[in-house]
Parts: structure tokens; sequence; C-alpha cells
């Protein structure tokens, strides 16, 4: 399988003769390639050569191989080395700790170890609760993955997993001030996986699950919040379901349909699929259509997993019977959580007036929007090159960000609705056909998320704390910073 590049830039040291026409025939060979020349910067000059680095735009691993291949060819030209952008921003790993209190003096040395911080261990060892303000537990989750469902990539294992989860720590900290380590674990097994994420958790206020495939990710998600009193979530499952739900909100009301009235066919019903219809149902959708590689999941037929036997018991109240191509036909919205190009126009012209479609296979979705144009009233993809991107990091970080706030205990149904609620508010009166769901740069989503979540939780009972108190001691930590 060929890596996803996508507007890698590779920046080449090339030396080429001091002619005429020289560096020109090697821009033209690289175009020739499908490479985008995007700067040129001289790094020596000598009597007969030039050496340049070359900063050169390719859509993918491919290309770039070809765009080298074409350079080594030009006569009179050498190629001295090649470095890719992405791996140049991976080196070293992409996340480091940083104290929050600089040790200068013997004074502070004995402040921050022994024998001051004694009196901190004793203070947390008579009551446990005081490990929320005085650790790092109070600002600091756990991104934890077995590496056996990674993005498009399948099962790569815990070490390849880990830039991702690297990634997944930096959104936490650039969008919700959540301060986050990966964990990647060397195991398949959810007893090992639970019983590890169980002896690890003093350290962690809250634990965001990730990448891992399924049904196991049910599992060892339900035991951990069972076992745990903090915060646990899988990511892949709710926070792809509360940003559904935030643009479909909005994507009924554009189109004048009220919820409790529609229809949703949703297709690919794994973790995501199965976490997504059930907070469209909780939301109050009048019904959604799960449907997988062998058709609609009905409540007449036999299951083998648990999930599609939830499914099959709270699904499809009429009982539709075949292909996607069949249930499709006078549904209100199609959400696609599966494979690319499954769906034609002609799928969504025979769908019900102003249909919703959100076509999330990634990097292809089900559809692509110049396809759907023609029938479509409000589309959206998973992709950033479109409009009406759904995207979890609108989600994770102020879900977990609210939770940590209040210190609650889990993250509930009625926390997830509060946050889609709030996802979708920050669109508001603006809302039309391309703009059902906010910019994840929307500074206002992330602290308009956790701000309904914390609502949410101490209404729900689920709260330690209240916002008066959570504000007074984030005040206190400021002035202890500087």
């Amino acid at each position: 399988m060929e890596a996803p590049a996508v507007g890698t830039s590779l920046i080449i040291r090339v030396e080429t003769q001091n002619s005429p026409n020289a560096f020109a025939n090697l821009a033209a060979a690289v175009g020739g390639a499908g490479g985008i020349v995007s700067a040129v910067d001289t790094h020596t000059v000598g009597r007969t050569t030039t050496v340049r680095d070359v900063t050169i735009t390719v859509a993918s691993d491919a290309v770039g191989l070809a765009v080298q291949a074409a350079i080594k060819a030009q006569e009179g030209a050498r190629l001295i080395s090649v470095s890719d952008s992405i791996f140049l921003a991976h080196l070293g790993g992409k996340i480091h700790i940083e104290p929050n209190i600089p040790v200068r003096t013997r004074a502070d040395l004995s402040t921050v170890y022994t024998p001051g911080v004694a009196r901190v261990s004793m203070a947390i060892a008579e009551d446990p609760a005081k490990a929320f303000q005085l650790t790092i537990k109070r600002n600091m989750v756990a991104v934890i993955s077995d590496g056996t469902a990674v993005l498009g990539l399948g099962d790569i294992g815990p070490l390849a997993a880990l830039p991702v989860m690297e990634g997944k720590c930096m959104l936490f900290k650039q969008f919700g001030g959540v301060d986050a380590f990966p964990i990647t674990l060397d195991t398949k097994d959810v007893d090992e996986i639970v019983e590890t994420c169980i002896r690890i958790a003093p350290v962690f206020g809250g634990y965001s699950l990730e990448d891992i495939s399924s049904p196991r990710c049910f599992e060892v998600e339900e035991r951990l919040i069972e076992a745990l009193d903090i915060p646990v979530m899988h990511d892949d499952q709710h926070g792809t379901a509360v940003v559904i739900l935030a643009a479909i909100i909005n994507s009924a009301a554009v189109v004048g349909k009220r919820l409790e009235e529609m229809t949703i066919v949703l297709n690919g019903s794994g973790a995501a699929g199965t976490a997504t219809i059930k907070l469209l149902l909780l939301a109050g959708v009048g019904d959604v259509i799960a449907v997988d590689r062998d058709g609609a999941i009905s409540g007449d037929q036999q299951y083998g997993a648990p999930h599609w036997t939830w499914l099959a018991k709270n699904t499809n109240k009429n009982r539709k019977r075949g292909l996607l191509h069949d249930v499709l036909k006078g549904a209100d919205a199609f959400i696609g959580l599966s494979a690319p190009n499954i769906l034609t126009g002609l799928d969504i012209k025979n769908m019900a007036r102003d249909p919703i479609v959100f076509a999330m296979a990634n990097p292809s979705p089900e559809i692509m929007p110049e396809a759907a144009a023609p029938y479509v009233a409000v589309m959206g993809t998973g992709r950033s090159d479109f409009p009406n991107q759904v995207n979890n990091v609108l989600a994770f970080p102020g879900i977990f960000r609210g939770a940590l706030d209040v210190r609650a205990r889990r993250i509930s149904d009625g926390m997830k609705l509060a946050a889609a609620r709030a996802i979708a508010d920050i669109v508001g009166a603006e809302r039309n056909a391309e703009y059902v769901i906010p910019s994840v740069f929307d500074p206002r989503v992330a602290d308009g998320v956790a701000a309904a979540v914390e609502k949410a939780a101490i209404e729900e009972g689920l709260a330690r704390r209240t916002l008066l108190a959570a504000d007074e001691e984030n005040a206190a930590a400021s002035m202890v910073r500087g």
C-alpha cells in the first residue's frame, strides 16, 4: 500500500552546470514528472557548477520518486540529497516535556524535589483527591492505542502507530490546552490492554482511546469506563458521532426538516457508525437504517456481532431489506463511513427532497462532491479541500477540556449531545449549504464545547468540582507559573 502524501514537499539539493537554460531544463523535467517547484535557494556557486536547494511539491510518494528519476536523467545534473518535509517535521518526535518551574538554585531543587516534595506526597496519601490539584493528573490525558486500526493503514502495530498518537497529543494541546501523552501498547489482547490501562491510571486525568480495531474497541472502552473514575472515550467512535450530529442538526435546519421526521441511511456500521447511530437516535432522529456489505441491518434477521444485534433491535423501523441503493430511496440523508465511490448521482436523485449527503471515506469519499452537486442540497466530506469538513478535532479537545475542568467521572451521552449542539451553535444563524460545520481553526469551538460539557456534567452529577472552583484553581496555577 502506498503511503498517503497530500501536498508533500521535497527539498532536493541538486548540482547543475553553469550553462544557459540548465536550471530551466531541470524545472521543466520536474514539472513533466508531476512535481511543482515552489522555492529555489542557492547553496553554493562555483566556476562551473551551482548547487541549489529546490523545494518541490509532490502529490504522492510515487510522484516524488518520478521527480527524482527525472532529475537524475538530466544531463549535467547531480542529485546530492533529498529531504522530505513531513519526515523532517517528525525528527525526534513531535512533542516533548518541559518543566513548569525552572530549577536554578538549591532552594528550587529542595522545593520541587526532596525534601519539599515529601510534604506534597504525604498530603496526597492522606487525601488522594489532591492528586488532581498537585500533579499532572489535573490536565493530562493518555492517548492509548494498540495500532490495529490506524487511519486508513490498518493494523500497523504500536511502533508505527506512535507518530499518529503524537499528532493527536499535539491537537489536544493546540486546540484544547490539554496535556497529552502517547501510549502505544504491544498487545492485542483485550484483557491485557484493560489491565495495563487500569494500572497506569493514577498518572492520568482521562483516557482517549485511539485506533483500536472493532469489535474489540467496544469491550475495551466499556470495561475501562466501568473500572475507572476518570473520563474514557474512544474518539474514533464518539468524536466522529458528535461532529456528524452537529453537521446533521445544521443541515436539517438549512433544508427545513425536523430531526424527528428524518430517515437517515448510514453505510458502514462498524465502531464509528454504531456510535453515530446511537447518538443520532438519542438526539431524536426519526429513524436510521444501518447498511453494511450484505445490505440493510434489520430486526427480522440474526447477527453474530453484539453491536449489530443492538442495531437490528433499535433501527430500521420498517425493516427495509436490500443493498444501499435500495434502502436509500426516499431517505432524507446519507452518512458514509465506509468505502470510496459506492454512491452515484442517481442514488442521490432517488432520495427525498433536498437530500443531505456526508460522504466521509478518506481520502476518496463515497461520492465526490462534484458528482453529487447536481442532486444534493447539503454535501460534506472528511476532506479539508471541500466545504463542510467533518473533523474530530472539532470535538475531542473541548470535550476533554470540559471534563477535566470539572473533574468528571466519565463522559456521558448527555455530555456528547451537549458537545454536538455547541458545535452546531457556533455556526448559528450564518449556516448555509456550504457552512453547516465550523472550521477546525475557529477559536470559539473548543471553549464552546468545553463550557457545554462542563454544564452537562454538573447537571448529571458527574462533576467533582464546580466551575467556580475550577476558575479559582486555574488562576492560582497561573500566578505560580508567573
